[in-house]
């Protein structure tokens, strides 16, 4: 009997053992396949906001950034497989007009906060606009300067062929800002829409000179000379960006708009000559 006894208590015992052997190999798989659970779902989370990112990006933007903005856009379309980044450049006037007439964009980028506000007051922009750059005038002139244009003032002068920005695009309106706080009175012998109409003209050697952006004299290289004039500085243009209220892909826009103010972005911009906000 005695050893029927402790035959019984050390089965029992064992099988005591057993279940809790059991009991803390459950509880370690419990445990395992509750952390992979709560990680699947973070991951899952991450996937899904970058997949979220993709399709067509529609940017309209101030001419003067079509160097920046082309980099920056093919960065974007290279960091997003599957998104494809269109641009619209021009006088950031026309672009303000197009949108507010119901134009399909879904980010703005504006050379003067006053054609921001062409969309802002319409109610067509999400969000308050951001200044991401700012932009400074130059003198462009033609390869080696042959009129020894070293002034504002010197664009006055008789049988010069001056092309200034319309007054109604910022590269204009800064320009004769300039001109007014310097006492001058000049009359182009065009105004043209944007700022690349106006470069353009002397690249074709169809003006001597032309009041733009220091950015659009760099851009363009050795087509043009550039000649800074300290009334410049009195006449320096933020550039906002904003949100489009309709735009088509606002989780995109929102990525680009990041880029633009990223330290990435900041210094494709610094490059090409544009100031810090």
């Amino acid at each position: 009997m005695t050893r029927s006894v402790h035959r019984t208590r050390r089965t029992v015992q064992l099988a005591g053992a057993g279940a809790a052997a059991l009991l803390a190999l459950s509880a370690c798989s419990s445990s395992s396949d509750s952390s992979t659970a709560k990680a699947t779902p973070s991951g899952s989370a991450s996937a899904s906001a970058s997949s979220k990112i993709s399709g067509d990006l529609t940017v309209f933007a101030a001419a003067s950034l079509k160097e920046s903005f082309t980099t920056l856009g093919k960065e974007f379309e290279q960091a997003h497989p599957g998104t494809k980044v269109n641009f619209n450049f021009g006088g950031s006037d026309t672009l303000a007009a197009t949108i507010t007439s119901g134009a399909p964009a879904d980010v703005f980028a504006a050379a003067s906060p006053k054609t921001m506000a062409i969309v802002t007051d319409k109610k067509d922009a999400e969000g308050t606009p951001a200044t991401f750059v700012r932009n400074q005038l130059e003198i462009a002139t033609l390869p080696g300067n042959p009129d020894k244009i070293t002034s504002l003032k010197d664009l006055t002068k008789s049988g010069l062929k001056v092309v200034l920005c319309d007054k109604t695009v910022p590269c204009g309106a800064a320009a004769q800002k300039a001109l007014d706080a310097s006492h001058l009175k000049l009359t182009p012998v065009s105004y043209e829409e944007d700022v690349k109409g106006a470069l353009n003209k002397v690249v074709l050697k169809e003006a001597d000179a032309a009041v733009v952006y220091k950015t659009d004299v760099e851009a363009a290289g050795g087509k043009v000379a550039g000649v800074e004039f300290p009334e410049s500085s009195s006449a320096i243009n933020d550039y906002p960006i904003t949100l489009l209220k309709n735009a088509q892909n606002p989780a995109a826009a929102k990525e680009f708009i990041a880029l633009v103010q990223s330290p990435e972005g900041q210094k494709v911009l610094g490059e090409a000559g544009f100031l810090k906000p």
